[in-house]
């Protein structure tokens, strides 16, 4: 039996308005919920174009299958509604919790994800063929102007959908971080589709119906309340199954995620957004091995760094003799700041933003490339310090187009290195990476070091590493095609550029030549 058309609680226009603005509030909710998915993927899984390639897709098929179930619920649309909004409600909210808990405790997400996406889609996909009926019962303008309330409704849901959009990366993640934003983001979609019902149709739902919405909504906003009272814990205890029971600190800056572990004397060790950016054991050598060649290689007065925020490249750096200066060019305040701060990590890095020979500009590297940079005049030596190219998502900072770029603010004889990845583990991304610093016109030379450690270690990238073989980086150093910037010798052993202990250089594999670049509209990285 078809709901009757109700006994308005307040005026037509007033009636539309209120179920527009839910409209506005579920599209916002449903966006936050989407990118949270892609986020969270993407940090957990790695490959982010991939993650939200299956994300959006699974989503948007669902939302065509939840299309079409709506039409069962046609005839209890008010009551439908307000149940499917619940359900959204205790599906989304809880979404980023559950995936963070498959992985910590089960070491993968990828079926989870899958089934998050398609439950949250069919949910939202249901959302559009109800509203359309209720607004249609609530203003008597509508039997009159279909196209108009077509209309009305489509622009509520898409200006909520940039509304949520805008404000999960800009305020939800940095201010609350993804769990607390998601079941956050829950209890609002919750209390409007609920209240919507109950306002606007609660005096002709059937008093079962009206218990059991009331029910509904009050059991999915006690859990949702309860689960963001114990987040904390949560957090704690997933990160100890991830990380182990070395966790010091855990910050969600604007950027990324930090952790430092490292407790009672034991060696620090860095990860962003789940990677291993710093092994405390094989620091010095990391460090070494990027920097060295390059600064002993010719002039060093002026260097470059882009990334490093850490620190430990800039003191590599200035440890050399004849540094007169240090630009460090870094996204992130939150890391540096803590580079500064912490005293483990200070420590590690030698206090080197202490010194007064280093400049240090919070910007994107690419986009200071483009326009300070470029002002700033050249450089002996660039070093570019950057995640492994296998698992950032920008790849624009792997790309020909950057080290166009950074081969303009090359002074004669001028270097670059380039943190690459490990040359074993992925050698297509590797020498990817040397083809793609070739192609922006400059000579290369390819070189890895290896750490004293494993490669197995705790956090979210342990999955991809050995634990029986050495931890291993990869490095290109290059310069203008000029007289001898370096040489090459017989069977590929390199002469002219000398090498720290725990690095070798690299012969190019057959067909290394043939590897195509990667460019901003060809990226060719992947994990």
């Amino acid at each position: 039996m078809i709901e009757p058309l109700p006994a308005p609680v307040s005026s037509p226009r007033s009636g539309r308005f209120l179920v527009l603005a839910v409209v506005f509030i579920c599209a916002a909710c449903g966006l936050v919920y989407e990118l949270e998915l892609v986020a969270l993927a993407s940090y957990l899984i790695g490959d982010s174009v991939t993650q939200a390639s299956v994300v959006l897709s699974v989503m948007v098929f669902a939302m065509g299958v939840g299309s079409l179930l709506a039409k069962r619920l046609r005839c209890r649309a008010a009551v439908g509604f307000g149940l499917i909004e619940a359900a959204l409600a205790l599906v989304g909210g809880c979404s980023a919790i559950a995936l963070y808990a498959t992985f910590a405790w089960f070491g993968g997400s990828r079926y989870a994800l899958v089934a998050f996406s398609l439950a949250i889609g069919i949910l939202i996909g249901a959302e559009i063929p109800l509203l359309m009926t209720l607004i249609q019962r609530v203003s008597r303008r509508a039997a009159g102007d279909v196209i108009g309330t077509v209309a009305d409704l489509f622009a509520a849901d898409y200006v909520g959908a940039l509304v949520g959009g805008l404000a999960f990366p800009f305020l939800l993640l940095p201010q609350l971080g993804q769990l607390t934003a998601a079941l956050l983001t829950g209890a609002v979609n919750a209390v409007a589709g609920g209240s919507l019902v109950l306002l606007l149709f609660g005096r002709d739902l059937s008093p079962r119906a009206r218990w059991t919405l009331i029910g509904a909504n009050a059991a999915v906003l006690a859990v949702l309340a309860l689960t963001t009272a114990l987040v904390g814990d949560f957090e704690q205890a997933a990160r100890r199954a991830v990380y182990g029971g070395q966790v010091r600190v855990a910050v969600q800056t604007r950027v990324q995620e930090v952790v430092l572990t490292g407790k009672g004397g034991s060696p620090l060790d860095l990860f962003l957004d789940g990677r291993l950016r710093i092994d405390g054991r094989d620091a010095a050598r990391y460090r070494a091995a990027l920097v060295a060649p390059a600064l002993d290689a010719g002039p060093h007065g002026r260097v470059l760094i882009l990334g490093g925020g850490d620190g430990l490249a800039a003191r590599e750096a200035l440890s050399h003799p004849g540094v007169r200066s240090v630009t460090l060019v870094e996204i992130d305040p939150g890391l540096v700041q803590l580079a500064r701060e912490d005293p483990q990590l200070a420590a590690l890095n030698g206090h080197a933003y202490r010194d007064p020979r280093l400049r240090t500009v919070i910007a994107d590297a690419f986009g200071w490339l483009r326009g300070d940079g470029y002002a700033a005049g050249s450089y002996d030596a660039i070093v570019s310090d950057l995640p492994d190219p296998g698992i950032t998502a920008s790849t624009k900072l792997y790309s020909q187009e950057f080290y166009g770029l950074a081969a303009r603010l090359l002074a004669p004889g001028g270097r670059l290195v380039v943190h690459a990845g490990p040359a074993a583990a992925r050698p297509r991304t590797f020498w990817t990476v040397a083809a793609t610093v070739r192609a922006a016109g400059l000579t290369t030379v390819e070189y890895r070091a290896t750490g004293s450690g494993a490669g197995f270690t705790a956090g979210p990238d342990r999955a991809s590493a050995s634990p029986k073989s050495p931890r291993e980086w990869g490095f290109v150093l290059a310069a203008r095609p000029a007289p001898r910037p370096f040489t090459t010798g017989a069977a590929g052993a390199r002469s002219g550029v000398r090498l720290p202990l725990g690095s070798e250089p690299l012969a190019p594999p057959r067909g290394a030549d043939a590897v195509p670049p990667s460019t901003l509209v060809h990226p060719r990285y992947a994990d």
